[in-house]
């Protein structure tokens, strides 16, 4: 048996919890470049996602626009952390429940034990819709970022909102 959520778990979380959300199925993608070809027909800002471990071996999950690029060397002063790494993927999938590709602010309901920091780009929460890979890469679930805080919040996660340009 699986111990982490399926797709199904998340969007029936996202009813519960009275989340407005939309799912546009798409080829799968592991890339922002291979994103870009398929996102265009879906209106919202299109996000990604960086699992990353600091010198103190905590761990972060940075969710961002697809365009922004992300400096691992001046990220840690953005965010309050040390010298940072992308996490392995064995480990992402011990604590998110998820491969590589798939990574999404959604994964949090898998990490029971609260092990990861979340960081959210500041532009990114200002605008009207957002798009997420619903715990796979095969689709992309579009909400808004409040709600997006609403859901971190139920998974009982810490949140750094940061300027991340």
């Amino acid at each position: 048996m699986n111990p982490h959520a399926t797709r199904d778990d998340l969007m029936r979380l996202l009813d519960e919890l009275g989340i407005a959300h939309e799912t546009h199925e798409h080829e799968p993608v592991f890339t922002v470049e291979e994103g870009n070809g398929v996102w265009d027909s879906i209106p919202a800002r299109h996000c990604k996602n960086l699992f990353l471990k600091d010198a103190k071996k905590q761990l972060w999950l940075v969710t961002c626009p697809s365009d922004r690029d992300i400096d691992l060397k001046t990220l840690p002063a953005k965010i309050g952390s040390k010298r940072l790494s992308f996490g392995k993927p064995d480990l992402l999938l011990e604590v998110l429940g998820v491969t590589p590709g798939s990574v999404t602010p959604f994964s949090l309901m898998n990490d029971r034990d609260n092990r990861v920091t979340v960081v959210l780009d500041a532009e990114m929460m200002d605008e009207p819709r957002c798009g997420y890979h619903p715990l796979d890469n095969a689709a992309t679930t579009v909400i808004d970022p409040r709600d997006l805080r609403r859901f971190i919040a139920h998974t009982g996660h810490e949140v750094v909102e940061a300027d991340l340009r």
